[in-house]
């Protein structure tokens, strides 16, 4: 008697879930710059409609893909053509390598957690300097490794010990750990909102968050930029919500439960802007200095910029691990959306293999490949294997189950599905998006990343660190071209 697949056990949890795996770090910080980089407001006209033409059709997709083959990825892939059950493997890898140094950064949120508790806070006055020789202990160069960081390397540990628990049961167990971890960071989020637009200075770096220039729409970038941002913030291409969708019901409705995760992903967006904006207008304030001056990307962002923000307010020391709570529950959610993408994976595979067993190998695994991210250089790995990544593998993985579902499944016939379940019905623009133009627009972004990279090498890293990102790239990809070659015994559920 075949297994029985295992069930949300509603869908508010289903939809917490989900919600809870698109909705990442890169809201936190990501979002805010870009808007400011290109031009405020003018950034929200690209932004809005890339969400509606790619974001939300593919999200849709991954939702109706899982649901219909009540498979993970490889397992839904496989049951429309054996031949692209690599596929499933790409971007099952690209969930273990993006999880891997993930968690690194929300073990940066542990320590930071840890020093809110004490006063004066740490970093006080030397934010940036405290973030580099005593958070990362970072080295001159990515030639010079050093040493591993212990107290990174314990708080490594302790996060991937709380990703475990969120999964080492599967869905029953994500379902109880979302119910708490998805929902707080955006009540944390309007506790640090109703703190940051009550300070002085808050509405000029609100003002300059959402400042429009739209002469910038002409600009090829902003739209590349657009559409960078809403393929990684929904967690496109990972695989993920393919898993998310197969333990929903055949039945389930699909359209509203994608435009809600949607919706929510870009609330928070929008949310976290003005949270870092007004703070960082206040910063400006009181320094005495313009606000460009105190705006950086990345982990600079919330690891320097911000913390010395926050040790300006009163009550310091709360808001400051309001703050690092925040980033740590909404990093914990897609780490363990990313971990699941690969158990399923696994378990549709191998059924016999228990899940807590499957929970513990990825975890383990995972924070053993995440040590290198703890060293000296551990930032300039970070840097160039997420630049690789993220610009290359799950772009190409996007591309091609779009290709998949568009044209060999056939996206009217998909679409069909789609609407014989939802109340919320789709119509031909849906196919159109699918079968021509997520492609088409996905395929020149990664072409003009690609020149843009063969031109000159990534921020300037040496040869053979350029290496490491192109061999991420092309081991999975010749992996997953074999077995697109390789005959295979189907898996038992792909039977069915």
């Amino acid at each position: 008697m075949a297994e029985q697949r295992a069930r949300w056990d509603s869908r508010l949890i289903f939809l917490f879930a989900a919600i809870g795996s698109a909705v990442g770090l890169g809201n936190l910080w990501r979002f805010p710059y870009i808007t400011y980089k290109f031009g405020g407001g003018a950034f929200l006209i690209p932004y809005l409609i890339i969400l509606l033409a790619i974001g939300i059709p593919v999200l849709i997709l991954e939702f109706a893909l899982g649901q219909k083959m009540q498979q993970g990825a490889i397992g839904s892939f496989r049951k429309i053509n054996r031949r692209f059950s690599g596929l499933g493997f790409l971007a099952a890898f690209v969930c273990f390598v993006v999880v891997a140094y993930y968690a690194v950064v929300m073990g940066w949120s542990l320590i930071y957690m840890l020093g809110s508790l004490h006063a004066p806070l740490p970093w006080s006055g030397e934010p940036e300097k405290f973030f580099a020789n005593n958070v990362l202990q970072r080295s001159a160069g990515i030639g010079d490794i050093g040493s591993l960081s212990v107290a990174l390397v314990v708080a490594l540990a302790a996060v991937w010990i709380a990703i475990f628990f969120c999964v080492f049961r599967g869905v029953k167990s994500i379902g109880k750990a979302v119910m708490v971890s998805m929902p707080l960071p955006f009540i944390l989020l309007v506790i640090l909102f109703l703190r940051a637009i009550t300070l002085d200075g808050a509405l000029a770096g609100i003002a300059y968050y959402i400042r429009p220039d739209f002469s910038l729409l002409l600009s090829g970038e902003l739209w590349l930029a657009a559409i960078s941002q809403v393929f990684f913030s929904l967690s496109i291409g990972f695989g993920v919500l393919i898993a998310y969708g197969s333990f929903n019901p055949l039945r389930q409705g699909i359209t509203r439960n994608a435009f809600v995760v949607a919706l929510a992903d870009t609330g928070l967006s929008l949310l976290a802007g003005f949270v870092v904006f007004g703070v960082l207008g206040h910063m400006a304030l009181v320094q005495n200095v313009p606000i460009e001056d105190v705006v950086k990307s990345g982990p600079s962002l919330a690891f320097a910029a911000f913390p010395q923000a926050l040790s300006l307010l009163p009550l310091a020391g709360i808001f400051s691990l309001v703050f690092f709570v925040t980033i740590f529950f909404i990093g914990i959610d897609s780490a363990f959306s990313l971990v699941e993408g690969v158990t399923t994976v696994v378990r549709d595979r191998w059924r016999r293999i228990a899940v807590p067993l499957v929970a513990f190998i990825v975890c383990g695994l995972g924070f053993i490949s995440g040590l290198i991210f703890t060293t000296g250089a551990g930032l300039y790995f970070f840097d160039i294997i997420d630049h690789y990544v993220n610009s290359y593998l799950l772009v190409a993985v996007g591309i091609v189950q779009c290709i998949l579902v568009g044209w060999v499944y056939g996206a009217e016939k998909m679409r069909n599905y789609i609407n014989s379940v939802s109340r919320m019905k789709i119509g031909r623009w849906w196919d159109v998006c699918i079968r021509w133009v997520i492609p088409l627009s996905l395929g020149i972004l990664m072409a003009m990343q690609l020149i843009t990279d063969i031109r000159a090498p990534y921020e300037g890293y040496p040869q053979w660190a350029q290496a490491i990102g192109w061999g991420i790239i092309i081991l999975p990809l010749a992996i997953a071209l074999l077995m697109a070659f390789l005959p295979s015994r189907p898996s038992p559920a792909a039977q069915r």
